[in-house]
């Protein structure tokens, strides 16, 4: 009974929190069936995610690296317990980070940045690059399904799981997201957002991806104060409007 009880009031709690939408509504992927999933870590800890989109470049978000944080990082590689020993893991230091120039913290515009590993990784099933939309390519609408997966939160009370999930949501309709009542003119022509009731990406999965048909067409950016807010879902950056600033300095 007194369990039942426990129970109950943590039910309660939840709820008070965030009335009806109390979790992100990942599931933990098959370990490495997302080769291209990269850890952003200072310290040994995860901060950010990313991912690999050749041998020896990472794609991830610009916010995570202000306030002087573009130094110290490592990527994991190969990863799907961020704990655990495992022969697929390695850690690579990297040599250079370029944000996007004209990154804005206030709305997070242009939230896109590259990461150039220190050497080039050697590709096998659990560490491979995954293809991005480039310009001209066709990015999903709304009512689209897309996937995303990180290490991120799995509530609003920061609690982060140890291996990595996925999620599967919907693309939602570019009026709505620009609404006053939801970002408003914070909401750019460079972001599209997608989230469903309970479902959404959370603090420690920016920089991940977000897959359609097997391309990745967006980056996690940010989002509301709590995770699954409905009017506050999630905002990625469209990756196919930087097609000419990725390849510059990708082969600079």
């Amino acid at each position: 009974m007194n369990q039942i009880k426990v129970i109950f009031a943590l039910v309660l709690f939840c709820a008070a929190l965030l009335p009806g939408e109390c979790i992100t509504g990942g599931k933990e992927a098959v370990a490495n069936s997302h080769p291209y999933m990269a850890s952003l870590q200072w310290n040994g800890k995860h901060e950010c995610g990313g991912f690999l989109i050749s041998n020896q470049w990472v794609m991830s978000a610009a916010h995570c690296f202000q306030n002087g944080r573009d130094s110290g990082v490592k990527v994991v590689l190969g990863a799907h317990s961020l704990s655990k020993d495992e022969d697929t893991k390695k850690s690579f230091d990297v040599s250079a980070v370029y944000n996007h120039p004209d990154f804005t913290i206030s709305n997070y515009d242009n939230d896109i940045a590259l990461l150039k590993l220190e050497s080039p990784i050697t590709e096998n099933y659990a560490v491979k690059p995954i293809k991005f939309q480039r310009d001209g390519e066709v990015n999903p609408e709304k009512g689209a399904a897309v996937e995303t997966a990180g290490w991120g939160s799995q509530n609003n009370l920061g609690g982060r799981p140890d291996k990595l999930q996925e999620l599967s949501i919907t693309v939602m309709d570019r009026w709505l997201c620009g609404r006053s009542d939801y970002y408003g003119a914070k909401f750019t022509d460079n972001m599209l957002c997608a989230a469903e009731k309970r479902k959404d990406t959370c603090d420690g999965d920016s920089g991940g991806p977000l897959l359609y048909k097997g391309v990745v067409v967006g980056i996690t950016s940010n989002g509301g104060k709590k995770c699954g807010s409905s009017r506050k879902p999630g905002l990625y950056t469209i990756i196919s409007h930087y097609t000419q600033w990725i390849d510059r300095t990708t082969t600079q």
